[in-house]
């Protein structure tokens, strides 16, 4: 029991001296917790696109993947890409696929201007995004042997949509006539039963209407002859050549090369998401999009090959180093706890060190001081004795010695530092001495 109650008169006595420094490491923590990000969202919403598309495809390996680590990621459906960008920007959606082009670029004359898009960053280009025209009838390799055809160039809203008007306009084929506002599966049936004569398809190798359309009796695949033009004509293009025989070896599907154009689709974000989530993100796009493919390699994407909006600051990171150290060893959630908690009690370590080398020589002073008070009323007692001496006053002496021997052995002090209140009281008796002899007639001093 006396050990206990050293030891809480020693914690008594510390708070007492340390507790400014208590309260300015609170203090601190207070300032230091405006600057630390709050915990990431557990829900998210991604802008896709058509059900059938290969957006919508990625959206749900995304939702899986993200799944694991507690997010629920809630996808919506789109036209496209240019809808997508209208979500983005109005806030319904913090992430979502945008085709590459689909924001203009910067005036040849004010490369540096506002961007029609601050709001938004881009976590690199996912995946190749090829222009497929698909046409019925003789052989075609240019985009200006459709004119008069009835082509299907996408849906109102939709980046495919965008694209093709673009490449029609400049090969002088007035887009309003003779074109249809379709795309997809149905554009597909449509080219299938001949009520169209071409299609414009932007997707993925993989989605179900290029497969479709690859395998469809009668319906051929454009091979761009000027794809060295186009180009150089649209910087956010990338001509590709799609080998022989790639989609389908028994039935030699494509039977030759083909070239093909081929913007990327970007992962376009709010710049206010999390930038937790934009790590895991990351993370996940370099599951789905880092195997090889007809056009790709394995690990190109993701990459930043589009720069049609500025790269997220976690993105550039990422490409350079990969994940957050934290993130490849703990678990996702643990991980941004551990980092949050970092981020706050750094600067309050920093604050504390200088605070708590003071604070040992605070506690010993406060501790001492208690002795001190006491040598101080000895002193002045062991003074008037050698030299005010009055014998009259010898019960009074004896009285104020008797008190002072008592204040020490009440004093409570932590054990490390009881040899000063044995030896305060050794120092009352070598007083007392003092005393005794005066009244002895021995002189003022031994």
């Amino acid at each position: 029991m006396a050990k206990i109650k050293a030891g809480l008169l020693s914690l008594r006595d510390l708070f007492a001296t340390a507790w400014w420094i208590f309260l300015i490491a609170g203090m601190g923590f207070v300032v230091a917790y405006q600057f630390v990000e709050p915990a990431p969202p557990r829900h998210v919403v991604m802008t896709s696109g058509g059900e059938s598309g290969a957006y919508y495809h990625f959206a749900k390996r995304y939702a899986a993947l993200l799944a694991r680590d507690g997010i629920t990621l809630e996808i919506l459906p789109s036209e496209g890409s240019l809808q997508n960008l209208q979500r983005l920007q109005a806030g319904e959606a913090q992430i979502g696929f945008v085709q590459g082009g689909t924001i203009p670029p910067a005036p040849d004359d004010d490369p540096d201007g506002e961007s029609p898009y601050p709001e938004l960053l881009s976590l690199g280009s996912m995946f190749y995004e090829p222009v497929w025209v698909f046409y019925r009838g003789p052989t075609i390799d240019r985009l200006s042997q459709l004119q008069g055809k009835r082509i299907a160039i996408g849906q109102e809203g939709s980046g495919v949509r965008q694209l093709a008007e673009r490449l029609l306009e400049d090969n002088e084929i007035d887009f309003r006539r003779n074109t249809r506002p379709i795309s997809g599966l149905d554009a597909a049936e449509e080219l299938q039963q001949g009520r169209i004569d071409a299609a414009f398809v932007i997707a993925a190798e993989h989605a179900p209407v290029v497969q479709v359309l690859l395998r469809s009796p009668g319906v051929k695949l454009m091979n761009f002859s000027q794809s060295f033009a186009y180009e150089r004509r649209y910087p956010f293009m990338t001509r590709l050549t799609m080998p022989q025989g790639v989609a389908d070896l028994v039935r030699d599907l494509p039977p030759q090369d083909t070239r093909v154009l081929a913007p990327t689709a970007s992962l376009v974000i709010r710049e206010d998401l999390h930038p937790a989530l934009q790590n895991l993100l990351l993370q996940a796009a370099r599951q789905v999009h880092g195997k090889p493919g007809f056009f790709q390699t394995a690990n190109e994407f993701p990459a930043y090959m589009d720069g049609m909006l500025p790269l997220s600051d976690q993105a550039e990171r990422f490409f350079k180093s990969g994940p957050p150290f934290l993130q490849r060893y703990l678990p996702f959630w643990l991980a941004v706890l551990v980092d949050r908690l970092f981020v706050l009690l750094l600067p309050v370590i920093a604050l504390l060190i200088p605070l708590l080398r003071v604070a040992p020589a605070l506690y010993s002073w406060r501790v001492r001081s208690k002795v001190f008070r006491c040598y101080g009323e000895l002193k002045f007692l062991e003074d008037d004795l050698k030299n005010h001496y009055d014998p009259a006053r010898n019960e009074e002496y004896r009285s104020r010695l008797d008190a002072l021997d008592e204040e020490a052995a009440g004093l409570r002090v932590p054990l490390g530092f009881t040899d000063l209140v044995y030896t305060l009281r050794e120092h009352v008796n070598l007083v007392r001495r003092i005393l005794e002899k005066q009244e002895a007639g021995e002189g003022k001093h031994p």
